[in-house]
């Protein structure tokens, strides 16, 4: 291999960390693709699922399904309750001060929609300000351009420098009477930037501005205590929390969501209807309208005990570890190029390699049995800084090794042979 040695060898970790029987709890690890070993390297888009999280949704099938709230048979009942205590996890989970400030949602992108519709649209007006960055995904823009084109309100962007971090200088120089909404992403997907939240939090508040975190790349990887930020808002996705797909969470201080209007009408967030006037439900029931997702929210439950059974302070140490020797050895094949090297970086590993399109790069890793995914990761914006159409990009998890970013490498050599 021709490799540049720029870094120095990182030690295996001393963490009391089984990898190999972490990766026995996921049964999908296990199958081989084009006759070889799943190597799983595609996190950031969505992460696989424990059994113990299958059998969840199996057993509710099976067992007790049936609708929530309002039944008085016995299966409405075992149903209802699995689900108000799964929103009792999330809770504490994020340490919210109340499980009415939880509402459940289809994820991170109807959660950050229904506060741009609910919240925004009823108090922006023409020449307000919301402030967004540079690197968000689009489920963090498209719902403020929709929201400004519908209010007259301007959306103000927070830049970032070349190594994918934000220029904090600027953020504060935006800021002023006007703004309104602070929207920014705990991490990107594109670039693996841990943003300095807590900081952009506290300096939006200074200016009156209510602050939502896109927390879909941060929450499987960090303990979230939306107490301690001081968030208005959080949102983040179950799919990417090792639980169902079509769940997520909206956060929302009580205070906020008490004085929001609903977001979709329907069964379950009312009081009383009649042709005059409806009464609607209380918190979070309010923003909850019609049969929910109730298989997802209860295997998100089962999700969230499996990551606390784990523990957060072990899964960061062995991600962290994992992803700079990703960057060492990645760092040393000659004509790839890191995109994205903040010096805060959680566990995503995005490149370009010198005359190679990501999508070519994608495919023969693909049969190789190495899942990445290539493109602009919904991000165009951070593309366009970088002057690039698309990046390869490698994520990982708690269940990967280092003998698969071994693989990574190796197959991104024979990358290089066959275009050569």
């Amino acid at each position: 291999m021709n490799r540049k040695n720029i870094a120095p060898e990182i030690p295996a970790t001393k963490l009391i960390f089984d990898v190999d029987a972490i990766r026995a709890d996921f049964p999908i690890l296990r199958q081989n693709i084009h006759g070889k070993q799943l190597v799983y390297l595609d996190n950031a888009a969505t992460a696989q699922k424990p059994e113990r999280v299958i059998k969840t949704l199996d057993n509710y099938y099976r067992e007790y399904n049936a609708n929530i709230h309002r039944g008085i048979h016995t299966l409405s009942q075992k149903a209802t309750e699995a689900y108000e205590k799964a929103r009792v996890k999330v809770q504490h989970f994020i340490n919210a001060s109340s499980a009415k400030e939880i509402i459940f949602v289809r994820g991170t992108t109807e959660g950050i929609n229904l506060v741009a519709q609910s919240y925004g649209r009823t108090r922006l007006k023409t020449g307000d300000e919301i402030i967004i960055s540079e690197m968000e995904h689009h489920s963090n823009i498209v719902p403020w351009q929709l929201l400004c084109e519908q209010t007259g309100a301007v959306l103000r962007v927070i830049p970032m420098n070349d190594d994918g971090e934000l220029i904090m200088e600027e953020f504060e120089k935006l800021l002023g009477k006007k703004t309104r909404i602070v929207s920014v992403g705990h991490i990107s997907n594109a670039l693996g930037t841990i943003n300095p939240i807590k900081k952009i939090i506290k300096v939006a508040h200074s200016c009156n501005a209510i602050v939502l975190i896109d927390g879909a790349q941060s929450v499987p990887h960090t303990a979230i205590d939306v107490q301690t930020l001081d968030c208005d808002f959080y949102a983040f996705s179950g799919h990417k929390l090792f639980g169902p797909t079509g769940i997520g969470v909206l956060y929302g201080k009580q205070s906020l969501l008490e004085n929001m209007p609903p977001y979709h009408g329907g069964g379950d967030m009312i009081k009383m209807v009649t042709f005059k006037k409806t009464l609607y439900n209380d918190l979070p029931y309010k923003f909850e309208a019609g049969t929910p997702h109730i298989s997802g929210v209860i295997g998100l439950g089962e999700a969230i005990d499996y990551v606390n059974d784990i523990g957060f302070d072990t899964i960061a140490a062995y991600e962290n570890e994992l992803i700079d020797y990703a960057i060492r050895e990645a760092s040393a094949i000659a004509g790839l190029k890191l995109i994205g090297t903040a010096r805060d970086k959680a566990s995503i590993l995005s490149f370009v390699m010198d005359n190679i399109h990501p999508h070519d790069i994608g495919t023969v890793l693909d049969h190789e049995g190495i899942a990445i995914r290539t493109g602009h990761h919904c991000a165009m914006p951070v593309m366009e800084h970088f002057h690039v159409p698309a990046t390869a990009r490698a994520s990982f998890a708690f269940y990967n090794k280092r003998e698969e970013v071994d693989l990574l490498m190796t197959a991104l050599e024979k990358c290089k042979e066959v275009f050569k």
